[in-house]
């Protein structure tokens, strides 16, 4: 991989942990997905965790397939970066592992280039392929564009299991409905809805404004101090009022953004 220089390993690429936080690009308190890296070159776990961090992701690395595996049994990840020579378990059958589990996204990352290598990482479940060496941004173009397909399919899939329910709230994503405790309908515009889904989506976990109007497509102009998200999320507020602890379901956190502060679970059947 081109880098400029080497960078000194730390104890931040141990498997299945969370990278420390590099804040650059877009600020701390990002959370655009987690990532999953996993590479024997302790280096390249490093450098690709802190362009993805700079960029609002939360990294993780694994240095093999055991870690590997741990590290997705034990944390919520969005994407997979594999790297496809590993000691032990190969990129190949580990890949076809996590495919017979789950439909995590999955990006292949390998010195080899060959065409016969492309295909057999795909068609073992790959959703996308990049040989070293690499362009980190060109990395960070695939990490999205593969999130963007997975998230648009999570979507359509949706609709046997579009009943989420949390803290005694029940939401029909496909019928676009809320419904109280105690049953009665709550009255949610267009954007308060689609800001209430992306906190269902990603409850207990840190969203900053950014993240959230990206999510959520509330941006209405290019103003950082456009204030459209804290406005919906008052009146969230006072339409899902206290949490059984009297608290606030949507919380606040200092310096990094907002939480649902619930267990989210999805319904099967018909919603």
């Amino acid at each position: 991989m081109q880098q400029p220089g080497r960078p000194a390993r730390t104890g931040a690429d141990e498997p299945g942990q969370d990278v420390a936080p590099d804040h650059g690009l877009e600020g701390p308190g990002l959370d655009y997905g987690r990532v999953l890296i996993v590479d024997d070159d302790p280096e390249i776990r490093l450098l690709v965790a802190r362009f993805l961090q700079r960029h609002g992701y939360q990294v993780a690395g694994a240095p093999d397939g055991v870690a590997m595996m741990a590290a997705l049994a034990h944390g919520d990840v969005d994407l997979v970066i594999l790297d496809l020579m590993l000691p032990g378990r190969s990129g190949f059958d580990l890949c076809r592992d996590v495919r017979a589990a789950s439909q995590i996204p999955i990006v292949m990352l390998t010195a080899r280039g060959d065409e016969a290598d492309r295909i057999r990482g795909l068609e073992g479940g790959a959703d996308d392929y990049i040989a070293k060496p690499f362009s980190p941004r060109e990395l960070l173009a695939r990490v999205r564009a593969v999130l963007r397909r997975a998230r648009a399919a999570s979507g359509g899939r949706a609709a046997d299991n579009a009943v989420v329910t949390f803290d005694g709230w029940v939401m029909d994503l496909r019928r676009r409905e809320l419904f109280s405790p105690p049953g009665v309908l709550i009255d949610l515009s267009t954007g308060e809805f689609d800001l209430l889904a992306v906190f269902v989506e990603h409850a207990n976990r840190v969203l900053s404004r950014e993240a959230l109007m990206q999510f959520a497509k509330t941006r209405t102009s290019d103003d950082p101090f456009d204030r459209t998200i804290d406005v919906q999320i008052s009146r969230l507020r006072r339409k899902l009022g206290a949490d059984a602890s009297g608290g606030q379901l949507i919380k606040t956190v200092r310096g990094a953004g907002y939480m649902l502060a619930a267990e989210a679970r999805r319904q099967h059947g018909e919603a």
